[in-house]
């Protein structure tokens, strides 16, 4: 049943064009390039991915029987990239009805045939971590993908990476001066909180509900394992998930970008006894970077983007590398399909604002926001063992110069530049000859028109 299963599975990846997804393990052996490990420093010499892992690094390996070998003289390999705040793939983001919408979950809405997926692949991007939206004090839950280009979204998630919630703070969740969404009119719709003290008084009210929702079902467990037969308190998702958060199985990435909500934020977590794990666009982030380091929490930032809303008048582009020299675990993100597409440009703007070395650089788009999503001991950097999410470059990866020619994930080979270059013609002539038969053979923009037969009189 399991051997029917998976050739039927082949079957279809085959005639969507993603075999090579699911292809024989064949080992994969990388000579003569520059490894750029990111922990362990940079080597000159080989990397062999092979069963999934990365099975050795060493200025001499030996291929195994069958490898594949390419050449990578003058050529550089590093980790796949990973995105702490993505939202593609997502149908829809937001639950915009209500302050509170931790019941819901990203996972839900997920659409593997997203094509951007498949140009985060070109850019490098191996993993990234698909967020709810902003418009909730307390959004929904989180989830951490793979970029596994042709298969389903099942199989697209990471396995065994801690779940997350997203919170936000600030102008997105209060709501101030924005239109109805979806009111008759256009009228505007109240919907509380509309201060920044509102936001605040949210989440502390959602979550002396969700410990007065867990000491209820402490109760009832506690009676329970006493033989007692005891009725059980009503499930609730809304605090399932933030009691997740209390009991430190549930990540936090929170949406924020002045000084003081974050400080704000800081005291509602330490005051409830659980951990910010990300302080998400964080662009006053330097302004209490010591504050951050202190609470335990990271920041995923972005490079250089300000003004763009009131609360990003005081963003610098020094503020990756002052996050990084007070000792916060900082990471660079896209919350943007098309910036995902070139991270480490990104990552070399914090050489130039900062000073950062090439590894430090480096480390904001892969060792870091691995720690922070808690997955590198799988993912982040070259290391015997870990999963073989690697990239090939025609140069440094810091240079606006350099490309992505290789990318692949567990191994398997996700994105090939030649043979994508080399197929655009073919895919161009499938693409007119698929418009032309659902045209049926009128060409290109040609109304369609039902035999008679088939036709819905009109009601």
């Amino acid at each position: 049943m399991r051997s029917g299963s998976m050739k039927f599975r082949r079957l279809v990846l085959m005639m969507t064009g993603a075999v090579t997804a699911l292809a024989a393990d064949q080992p994969v052996l990388i000579q003569n390039a520059t490894i750029l490990t990111i922990t362990n420093g940079t080597i000159k010499g080989s990397i062999l991915l092979r069963d999934g892992k990365i099975a050795a690094i060493g200025e001499k390996v030996m291929a195994p029987a069958g490898a594949k070998i390419i050449d990578g003289a003058g050529k550089f390999v590093m980790p796949g990239i990973i995105d702490c705040h993505s939202h593609i793939m997502a149908e829809a983001i937001n639950e915009g009805s209500v302050s509170v919408s931790s019941m819901v979950g990203i996972s839900d809405v997920l659409n593997p045939e997203d094509i951007g997926i498949y140009r985060a692949l070109a850019g490098g991007v191996t993993t990234a971590n698909i967020l709810h939206g902003s418009a909730n004090s307390i959004g929904g839950k989180t989830v951490v993908m793979k970029m596994r280009w042709g298969t389903n979204a099942e199989t697209m998630k990471f396995e065994g990476a801690m779940p997350g919630i997203k919170f936000a703070l600030g102008e997105n969740p209060k709501r101030a001066g924005s239109a109805a969404q979806g009111a008759p009119g256009g009228a505007a719709t109240v919907r509380y909180p509309a201060t920044r003290m509102g936001v605040e008084d949210v989440i502390r009210e959602a979550f002396n509900d969700a410990k007065e929702y867990k000491a209820k079902w402490a109760a009832y467990n506690g009676k329970a394992a006493k033989g007692e037969i005891v009725i059980p308190p009503a499930k609730d998702l809304k605090f399932e998930a933030l009691a997740e958060v209390l009991d430190g199985t549930r990540l936090v990435h929170a949406h924020c970008y002045r000084q003081d909500e974050i400080l704000m934020l800081i005291h509602v977590a330490d005051d409830y006894g659980f951990n910010i794990r990300t302080f998400q666009h964080v662009l006053e982030g330097y302004k209490v970077a010591k504050e951050i380091a202190a609470h335990g929490g990271g920041a995923s930032t972005f490079a250089d983007w300000w003004a763009y809303k009131m609360e990003a008048q005081d963003a610098i582009p020094y503020n990756a590398a002052i996050l990084v020299r007070k000792g916060v675990l900082t990471s660079l993100n896209s919350d943007d399909a098309e910036l995902m597409r070139h991270l480490d440009k990104e990552a070399a703007k914090t050489v130039k604002y900062g000073g950062l070395t090439e590894t430090e650089a480096l480390s904001l788009i892969t060792i870091n926001p691995a720690k922070q999503l808690m997955i590198d001991k799988r993912v982040g950097s070259l290391e015997v063992g870990k999963d073989a999410d690697v990239l090939l470059y025609d140069g440094h990866p810091l240079s606006n110069f350099s490309k992505v020619e290789r990318v692949w994930i567990d191994g398997h080979d996700y994105f090939d530049r030649a043979e994508d270059i080399s197929s655009r013609t073919k895919k161009e002539l499938e693409k007119k000859a698929l418009i032309q038969k659902a045209s049926g053979g009128r060409g290109p923009g040609a109304p369609a028109t039902l035999p008679a037969a088939q036709r819905v009189p009109n009601q």
